[in-house]
């Protein structure tokens, strides 16, 4: 199965954007580890019939009614568990590997950071970044394939605003060659 993950969109619209809504068609199933923001993006997405998801601290009081915090599901055997507040450092992913652990997971997805992590260790753990709004990072998600019970997952690019830190960066580079 091909499946799309994303994390912390913050957009306050009814529509996915198309660049987005493209992207979203090569997949079969979309995980979102919360900060939808708004109900209107949350339905938008839930209409795909592709959705698996999670609020987030962000997100408005009618997706939290509609969202868990935390959710268990399983695709052709791997058990994927899916939160927003999963790791408050890049630095140390030591408590969000216990929370995988303690929900009995073999993937624990997770957002807040803003920033993509992909950390193969007893358990696979995978903060998507964002696609919207990054931290330290360009836009991006990953994309998971199980299939077969062999998982892979990658970070992918996608279009759209880098975080001004990178842009800064990208243009002192540009200046310094």
């Amino acid at each position: 199965m091909k499946i799309i993950v994303i994390s912390d969109t913050h957009l306050e619209t009814d529509t996915i954007p198309p660049h987005l809504a493209e992207l979203f068609d090569k997949y079969e199933m979309i995980i979102h580890a919360g900060d939808f923001s708004s109900l209107g993006f949350y339905k938008a997405l839930e209409k795909t019939g592709k959705l698996k998801a999670v609020h987030g601290n962000s997100d408005d009081r009618d997706v939290k009614k509609l969202l868990p915090e935390t959710l268990v599901f399983e695709v052709e055997g791997t058990k994927i568990g899916l939160v927003h507040h999963g790791a408050l450092s890049i630095m140390d992913t030591g408590p969000i590997r216990y929370k995988a652990l303690e929900m009995g997971v073999n993937i624990l997805v997770f957002g807040h950071i803003h920033r993509p992590i992909i950390e193969k260790r007893d358990v696979l753990l995978i903060c998507p970044g964002s696609p919207t709004k990054p931290r330290m990072s360009d836009p991006c998600a990953v994309e998971l394939i199980i299939e077969n019970g062999t998982v892979t997952a990658d970070i992918i690019e996608i279009s759209g605003q880098s975080c001004s830190y990178i842009d800064f960066s990208r243009k002192l580079d540009e200046e310094q060659n």
